[in-house]
C-alpha cells in the first residue's frame, strides 16, 4: 500500500483491464491526487496477510470485546475510498478512484466500514478475484479503527473461503497484525492457485459480533 520502484507508465485503464492486471500480479498507482498518469506496480517482495494467522493483541482483543462500534460490508464504499485518500499525499488519483468505484459497481471491489455514534471512524477496501482479496488501502479516524476493520475483514474472508489476502507491501503496522513478506515467485504461485478457485464475499453474512470474531481468531492463530 505504498509506491514501489518497480513500475511502468500505463495507458488508459478500464475496469476489465484492471482486473486483468490483478490476475497477472500487478496493480495500479499514481504519484498524487491529480496525476494524469497511472503506473503498473510489480513488487519484488510481496506482503500477504495469512487468513488463519491474524494477530489479535491483548489491547485489540479488549477493544473488540468492549464493542461500542458497528461494522458493515459495502455500505459506504465511496466514503471509504475518499477517507483513504484524505491525506496530504495520496496515490489514489481521481482516475483510480473512478475505476475502483466502477469495480465496486461490478461486484469486484468491496469495503468494510467501522461506525461509531453514526460516524465513519475506520475502514478498508480492496478487490476480489477468484479466492484472492487484494487489499488497497485503509484509514483510521479513531485509535485502532483500521485494525478493527481488518480483523472483521480477515474473519469474513476466511468464512467465505478466500485463500489469499494480498497487502501489496508490508509495513510495520501490518507486520504487527501477522502480515509476512514473500518473494514475487512465491506470490505468483499462491495467486495462480487462488485464481483457479471461486469465492463469494456474500457467501455468509458479515459477522457483526466482535466477541465471536475474537473467539474464532484466538482459536486459529
Amino acid at each position: 500500500m505504498a509506491k514501489s520502484d518497480d513500475s511502468d507508465a500505463d495507458f488508459d485503464l478500464t475496469p476489465q483491464l484492471l482486473l486483468n492486471a490483478y490476475a497477472a500480479g500487478v496493480f495500479p498507482m499514481s504519484e498524487y491526487r491529480n496525476d494524469p498518469e497511472v503506473y503498473w506496480v510489480d513488487p519484488r517482495r510481496r506482503g500477504v496477510l495469512p487468513l488463519g494467522g491474524f494477530h489479535v493483541s491483548r489491547s485489540l482483543s479488549r477493544r473488540m470485546r468492549r464493542a461500542g462500534y458497528r461494522v458493515t460490508l459495502n455500505a459506504a464504499f465511496a466514503d471509504v475510498i475518499d477517507a483513504c485518500a484524505d491525506r496530504p499525499e495520496t496515490w489514489i488519483s481521481n482516475e483510480i478512484r473512478s475505476l475502483y468505484i466502477a469495480l465496486h459497481d461490478l461486484g469486484h471491489a468491496h469495503s468494510i466500514e467501522v461506525m461509531s455514534n453514526g460516524a465513519l471512524i475506520g475502514g478498508v477496501y480492496g478487490v476480489t478475484l477468484g479466492t484472492a482479496f487484494f487489499g488497497e488501502s485503509m484509514f483510521s479516524r479513531q485509535r485502532d479503527a483500521s485494525k478493527l476493520a481488518l480483523a472483521h475483514l480477515v474473519d469474513h474472508l476466511a468464512r467465505c473461503r478466500f485463500t489469499l489476502f494480498d497487502t501489496q507491501f508490508i509495513t510495520p503496522h501490518l507486520a504487527t497484525l501477522g502480515a509476512v513478506e514473500i518473494s514475487r515467485a512465491e506470490y505468483r504461485k499462491r495467486l495462480d492457485a487462488a485464481l483457479r478457485r471461486r469465492a463469494d464475499i456474500d457467501h455468509v453474512p458479515l459477522c457483526t459480533t466482535p466477541y465471536s470474531v475474537v473467539q474464532r481468531m484466538t482459536q486459529t492463530s
